[in-house]
């Protein structure tokens, strides 16, 4: 179980590195690299930075439910 913990890890520690370096910072985004003018007025963000937002919050989320458990698990093994 802490092999499969470890790996999951591993691959979400990845994923997150990879989904921050995509998102928007003071210059363009995922939106302007591929061409993406077209942006909501509502929210100022485009249908491609919000999902990258919600994917993102998304694998923090399991990221951080791995580590949790993980650390339970080294913890109570004894």
């Amino acid at each position: 179980m802490s092999t499969l913990l470890t790996v999951l890890l591993v691959i979400t520690s990845l994923l997150l590195i990879l989904l921050v370096l995509l998102h928007k910072g003071r210059g363009g985004g995922l939106s302007d690299m591929f061409g993406g003018g077209v942006s909501s007025s509502l929210g100022g963000s485009s249908i491609a930075e919000r999902n990258l937002d919600r994917f993102t919050v998304g694998i923090g989320v399991i990221w951080f439910a791995c580590v949790i458990a993980l650390g339970l698990l080294l913890a109570y093994q004894n």
